[in-house]
Order: C-alpha cells, then structure tokens, then sequence
C-alpha cells in the first residue's frame, strides 16, 4: 500500500514538475519578441513604402493628396518612430508588454491620420490596422487586445464623425468604416486564443526537445559506460556510434563518429565487406582477429539492425576480449579440476594413510640395515608430504564459512609467536611483533587467522633462511584515510619476482620445488570469507610484505 501511494505521489511529483516547466516556457517572452521585430520590419517597410510612392507620385498622388504635407510628415515620423523601435526591440529597453501596447498606439494613430490625409476610408489604408491589431494582439495578455481592438474601432469611426463635421460629406462612408471596425475588433478577440495556442505548441516543442536532448545524452552515458565493447556503423560502413570501451580494445584513442570503419579496424571493414557481399556466410556471423595497436585477440559479433536480415543496413559490432573469456574458460576448468582433485584425495587419503603407517612399523623391526631404514625414511617423509597436499585439497573444496569475533590483535599475535617459534624451535628474535597497538581490534574467524598467518610465517621463515638469517617481523596499525585495520608478515628474503607477483595466489603456483602451490591461495580464499583482503607489497632493500586488510569491525558490527 505504502509502495503504490509513493509511486502515486512520485507520478504527480512529475508531471506537476512538467506542467510547471511547460507553463515557464509559455511565459518565456521569446515568442513576443520575434512577433514584435517582425512586426516592426513590416512597419518600416510600410512606412518607407508611403513615402516612396509619395514622392515620386503625379498628380493627383495615390496617397496624402487631401492634405500633402500632414501626410509626409506623419509618413516620416512613422519611418523615424519604426527605426527606433528596431533598436529598442533587439536590446530590449523595457518589457515586450509594454513596448508592444506604445507601438500599437502609434500605429492607430498613424494610420487614422494617412486615412484622414489620403481621402478617408476609401483609401484602402485603414486595412493596415487589421495586421497591425491582430499581429499585436498575439503578444499582449488578458484584455488588452480587446481594449486596443476597441480604440482602433472608435479612432477609425472618429475620422469619419471628424470629417463630416468638417464639411467634406463625400469622403464619409458610414458602412465600409463598420465593417474594416468590425474586423478589426473580431481579429483582436480572436488572435488571442490563437496567439495561446502558438505559444502552447511552442512550448511543448521545446519541451519535446529538451526531453530528446535528455535522452540523447542519457544514451549516450549509457553506451560509453557499457562492460561490452560496441561499434554501430551504418551502410556505407562509416562509424555512427561507439564506446571507449572498443576504442581501447582497438588500440585507438577514440573512434571518431562519421569516420569508416577501416581507419579503426581494416580487420574487422574487410570482414564487414565480404560479409555484406557473400550470402552464404552466417546472419550473425563471429570471428576472432588480432589487432595491431595492442596485439589483443578480440572477437567480434556482427548483429545487422535491419529488418529481414537485410545486409545493406546498419550493423552492431559487439567486441570482446578473447583472453578475458579464456579466463572465464580457465576459472570453469580450475572449478571443475578442484571438485575431481577433491574427489582424487579422498579416494587416495586411506591409502597414503596406509602406507605412512606401515612404514612406521616397518622401521620399528630390529635388524634394519642402514639403507632399510633410509628408505622408510623416504617413504615417511613424502608420504606426510602427500597427506598434507591431500588435506590442502580438500580443505580448499569444502571452503567452509568461519565463526568471525571480535579480538584484540595484540594479545592474540603474543600467543601465536610464541606457538610458532615454539613449533618451529625459533631463537628469540627471529620472530618479533613490532608496533602493535593496544587497543586494535578485529573481527575475523580465531582458526582462519592462525591458518593464514602461520602460512605466512612459514614461507617468511624458509625464504628468510635462503638469505642466512631468520628475521621475520608481524607489524599492525590501521590504514591513512579509510581507517582500516591491518596486519603485516615483513622478511628479509630475496622478495618475489615482479613478473610472477599476481601468480603467487594462484591454485598450483610454486617458485620453489616441494611446495604444493596452494598455501597462499587458501590464505586469501579464507581472508575474503572475512570480508578482508590478503596484498603483495614489495619491500624495499629487500624481502616481502605480506599485508591483510581487515575489515572494519565497528562498520560490521553496525551491518549486523
């Protein structure tokens, strides 16, 4: 219910936000402005036009012969009055309200006196004031159209009153100043509705646009933050679309839109080609290529956006890292080769068992020779050795989950060194805790901890030995910035091999003949179990940095 009532309320939300935006955009007065610069053009042009005809007129002229000069003069100032109103409209020296109201009475105005001026109604000028109106009643709000549709109504029959009381009956025509007052008043009633709805449309148009913009871009974002690799070309082979992800997958900087495909990939443009001409290949076709910038093996998936197949259309070209899904391959293989190892040790575990102990009584009987006793020593020693890879493999199948506690690091690493130099019959010193603070805390599983760091140890202790001596050093703290605990196994061995630092926690990876290749793997396998993270850091002078992140027990205890 609480679901359907906030989705309720979000669509309002939205569409209030929409209705508010559109109605900004009908009040933007960018519309009012174009129609009153037009307008303004179309007065000058009027006005230049009357003075024009008037000059260069005979006798009788077609305008301004009843009374000349009034005529040029107003024809003139009109001119002069529209010039002006240019500049004003384009800086917009007051609002277009207000300039469209001043202009239009000027228009009125002028226009009754070039009719008066010109013979009266008969003229033909007073039809001026019909765009005039209805031009300028498209910018003006409310009532005003109807009011300056009113003035231009009286204006007009005035100068007909005018003029019969002035004694010139033979210029009065009643009716034809009724019906031009007539449609004068109706186009201002009536540009009002229309202007509304020019500007309704405008701005849902620019609404529409916006919306388009926004998508375009939200597209856009979403293409260039896909994991897949895409390139989209169009019939003529030419790029339309593209990531950055198939730019550096190319061995390209970028992939420049309207660019053909061969300057990208001649690879993948001659394959495009013969794809194109030749039927018999795939609909979907896919091929693997080697690129040149990089050397990457990379597969393509050629999917054609056409419909019925059609190969002449534009295609989407999906590219993928061959070496990426080799891992994946890999990582199945190692899964699948993990759970036939675990079922080889179990199978194999009594009978290594077996053996071990057989040999044991064997060297328990009197009378063994020297080499005898040599050779179930052999026999002990890498019996042992098989059981303990064997206990590897399966402890690295089942992966259980461990019980994490919260612990103080410091107290708890006091007895492990002890434990482990006991075991290992260390000399004091060889093993040492360094700056470990008191009141650092994790949260990790006890049998899990003492697993990783006696591996830890363990190589620490036969890698220092290589060197001549044993100096093995636990250092704790927590990290600058985000805070975290951390705890270090420092040596001073001969360090790792850059070029094999990632593959020392892969499954069977040794650098040292005897080992089994798995005690660094299963020591992070179990650090992540707990939420931390087992790191090779080089150590500088040499040696090695073994580092486990710890997650933060408080943030923990607060998810709990």
């Amino acid at each position: 219910m609480n679901q359907t009532s906030s989705a309720i309320t979000g669509n309002r939300t939205v569409r209030t936000s929409r209705e508010a935006l559109l109605q900004k955009a009908i009040e933007e007065p960018d519309l009012s402005w174009r129609v009153l610069i037009t307008l303004n053009i179309f007065r000058m042009l009027v006005a230049a036009a009357l003075l024009a005809l008037f000059f260069s007129g005979g006798d009788p002229r077609i305008f301004g012969d009843r009374f000349p000069i009034p005529f040029a003069s107003t024809a003139a100032g009109y001119l002069i009055v529209a010039i002006i109103s240019s500049t004003s409209l384009r800086q917009r020296w007051a609002p277009a309200n207000a300039q469209a109201v001043a202009l239009m009475l000027v228009d009125i105005l002028a226009v009754v006196i070039l009719v008066h001026t010109s013979g009266g109604i008969s003229s033909g000028l007073g039809g001026l004031l019909i765009v005039f109106v209805g031009a300028g009643s498209l910018v003006l709000p409310r009532q005003l159209p109807a009011i300056l549709g009113a003035i231009a109504t009286f204006a007009i029959l005035g100068e007909q009153v005018f003029t019969q009381f002035a004694g010139t009956t033979d210029t009065v025509n009643y009716p034809a100043a009724g019906v031009l007052s007539a449609i004068i008043f109706s186009m201002s009633l009536a540009a009002r509705p229309l202007a509304r709805r020019i500007q309704e449309s405008e701005a849902l148009a620019r609404q529409r646009g916006v919306d388009l913009k926004n998508l375009s871009e939200l597209n856009e974002y979403i293409v260039q933050h896909l994991r897949e690799s895409i390139v989209v070309v169009d019939s003529d082979d030419q790029i339309r679309l593209s990531n950055g992800s198939a730019a550096r997958l190319l061995g390209a900087e970028q992939l420049v839109r309207s660019r053909p495909l061969s300057e990208a990939s001649a690879a993948i443009s001659d394959y495009v080609g013969r794809w194109r001409n030749d039927h018999s290949l795939s609909s979907h076709p896919e091929f693997t290529l080697i690129t040149e910038g990089n050397n990457a093996r990379i597969t393509a998936h050629l999917a054609p956006l056409g419909k019925g197949g059609d190969r002449s259309s534009p295609i989407l070209i999906f590219l993928e890292d061959a070496s990426i899904i080799n891992a994946r391959v890999q990582q199945s293989k190692l899964a699948s080769l993990g759970r036939l190892s675990a079922s080889i040790a179990h199978e194999i575990r009594n009978p290594v068992g077996a053996m071990s102990h057989a040999a044991q009584l064997l060297a328990e009987v009197d009378g063994l020779t020297d080499d005898d006793k040599r050779l179930t020593d052999i026999i002990q020693t890498h019996s042992g050795r098989v059981s303990h890879i064997i206990d590897n493999v399966l402890q690295l199948s089942r992966r259980e989950s461990g019980k994490p506690e919260r612990l103080a690091l410091g107290p708890w690493l006091d007895d492990f060194s002890r434990e482990f130099s006991r075991t290992l019959e260390l000399q004091e010193g060889e093993l040492s805790i360094e700056d470990i603070p008191d009141t650092l805390e994790v949260r990790i599983d006890k049998s899990h901890l003492r697993q990783v760091l006696w591996n830890l140890c363990d190589n620490a202790v036969k890698y220092a030995s290589e060197t001549g001596g044993i100096l093995v050093e636990l250092y704790g703290g927590r990290l600058d910035g985000k805070g975290r605990p951390y705890l270090e196994v420092r040596d001073h061995g001969l360090g790792v091999d850059p070029a094999t630092a990632e593959q020392i926690f892969e499954p069977f990876f040794t650098a040292r003949s005897g080992g089994t290749g798995l005690g660094l793997y299963i020591s992070r396998e179990l650090c992540e179990l707990n939420r931390a993270t087992l790191l090779y850091l080089d150590r500088s002078g040499g040696g090695s940095i073994f580092r486990i992140v710890f997650a933060d027990p408080d943030r923990w205890d607060k998810q709990d």
